[in-house]
């Protein structure tokens, strides 16, 4: 194989869409590896652990392009650059909306913006953030990498002006019915949400859809809100903003468990805002929520449903496979080996992920993972699973040099085949987030995946099950009934929620665990 490399001087890419044209260049046939990027630092490296790197790439600088291919021949690599060129320009076409460098030039064009959405690299967040506010915005920060001290000095300023500064590492948001970042398409309605998590926000929101309620606004708060160091500052100035909008008649609270001085600050400011509340601490303390008058929920489909019924609408009852519910564990554990007792979870959704491990340690023991409830349980390597393990595959960790798995799954297509290796497994619990900004197939994409993994342990005699939860609606580009179809003429057992999925696949290893005894 040779290695052959093109740059460009002075010529800029979005990130996210060069891994996109990345993967689709490395499908054609002949070619081992492929990497398009701008000459970042983490690009140069990235580069170099994949072989591909030489003087002239290690010579250029953040503002210059570059593709670096390793191919049989020269032919094929004009073939790949007429094909890369075709890409690029099929993304310039599709950007027909003005795109201005700075923010002070956007504000000159459209002078009365209220909202800023800002994803550049962490050491760049504060100053833009700061840049924005001062400029009376309210952010969406998505990067992540910014640290504790800048994030809180950010929102007091946010505070003291009265904006919302949602993040960093925000992923999900919907204003006045606009989705923001990784959103769904949610029928508008009396619900008000405020989320340190961007998949616990989507998850909420997509269930409270499918029972009949409707989202009037979600704010996104950043994962390390409600912790000591920020002291839950968003969250708090979230509620107050919900106490204020008359569209929202139910608050619904979603987080990990905060420190408990900062529960207490939260749960006191949601019960002066005079509005019933839902509260769901994934795994946290209920006696405090029903302490300040919340209303306690285990998992995020429980409290979709709990607010739902605060409303004053008529609560729908969805799809949702129960009937039958034993004689199918039956069916399932019948193609399991004596040797298969262990599950792997690999979750593009961090919350989505703690709330399968919060479960499972009920039901079926210890899980370990990347993001452990516990430090005891962290994986050594989070590349090798461990008995029974849950993966969030869109933890840093996973991130660096690539789409989050909800963009590209990519990530996890290469888990789950190498996962199949192991013939103690007997269970794979899969997430698919679908609404805007996600892939635009996440199911079809793995469906490939799936059956190579299926035919690796079928070789070695042992067939595993597939359960599946899809969180999205039929009104998101992706459509929820058509991925769901998809994913069960697969042979993938897909539930109405990730809570439902988690305890299927919970009680079907208890089932065969007895049958093994």
């Amino acid at each position: 194989m040779n290695i052959k490399i093109k740059t460009q001087k002075n010529t800029y890419y979005d990130s996210v869409t060069l891994m996109r044209i990345s993967k689709e260049l490395k499908s054609l046939e002949g070619v081992e590896e492929v990497l398009v990027g701008m000459a970042t630092d983490l690009n140069k490296e990235l580069a170099r652990n994949l072989g591909l790197s030489n003087e002239t790439i290690e010579g250029l600088t953040v503002n210059d392009f570059f593709v670096t291919v390793k191919c049989t021949n020269e032919e094929l690599f004009e073939i790949l650059l007429k094909k890369l060129e075709e890409l690029l320009s099929k993304k310039d076409d599709e950007t027909e909306e003005y795109s201005p460098a700075t923010l002070e030039s956007t504000l000159k064009n459209v002078p009365d913006l209220n909202i800023a959405i800002i994803s550049v690299p962490g050491q760049y967040a504060f100053a833009e953030t700061k840049k924005a506010l001062d400029n009376n915005l309210h952010v969406l920060l998505f990067s992540d990498n910014v640290s504790v001290k800048d994030e809180k000095t950010l929102k007091e300023i946010a505070k003291e002006k009265g904006l919302l500064m949602m993040g960093p590492d925000c992923g999900t948001a919907i204003i006045n019915q606009v989705p923001l970042a990784f959103a769904n398409v949610v029928k508008k309605g009396s619900i008000g949400i405020v989320g340190a998590s961007g998949t616990g926000i989507q998850e909420a929101s997509v269930l409270i859809d499918k029972f009949g309620g409707g989202v009037s606004q979600a704010i996104g708060t950043g994962g390390r809100d409600l912790s000591l160091d920020i002291g839950g500052i968003m969250m708090i100035e979230g509620i107050k903003a919900l106490e204020q909008d008359e569209k929202t008649e139910v608050v619904l609270l979603i987080s990990k468990p905060p420190a408990p001085e900062i529960a207490e600050k939260v749960l006191k400011t949601a019960k002066d805002s005079g509005k019933p509340f839902v509260v769901i601490f994934i795994g946290g303390d209920i006696e405090v929520i029903e302490k300040y008058g919340g209303v306690p929920a285990l998992t995020l489909e429980d409290a979709a449903i709990k607010a739902v019924q605060l409303t004053n609408i008529k609560m729908k009852t969805p799809e949702i496979i129960e009937e039958g519910r034993d004689s199918l564990i039956k069916m399932l554990a019948k193609n399991l080996n004596k040797d298969q007792k262990y599950i792997r979870g690999l979750y593009t959704g961090g919350t989505l992920c703690d709330e399968a491990m919060i479960m499972l340690s009920k039901t079926i023991g210890d899980i370990y993972s990347n993001i452990p409830l516990k430090p005891h349980l962290k994986l050594m390597d989070p590349i090798e699973s461990k008995e029974n393990s849950c993966i969030d595959l869109g933890d840093d960790t996973f991130t660096v040099g690539r789409a989050h798995p909800m963009i590209d799954p990519a990530t996890r297509q290469e888990r789950l085949i190498k996962e199949a290796e192991d013939t103690e497994v007997a269970v794979y619990l899969m997430d698919f987030v679908l609404g805007y900004g996600s892939h635009h197939d996440p199911a079809g994409e793995m469906i490939a995946s799936i059956e190579k993994a299926r035919e690796i342990m079928r070789q070695k005699g042992y067939e595993a099950v597939y359960i599946a939860s899809v969180s999205g609606t039929e009104a998101d580009p992706q459509n929820l009934k058509e991925q769901e179809r998809k994913l069960m003429e697969a042979g993938v057992v897909v539930m109405a929620s990730n809570a439902r999925a988690v305890g299927l696949a919970a009680d079907l290893i208890m089932y065969h665990r007895k049958g093994r005894e």
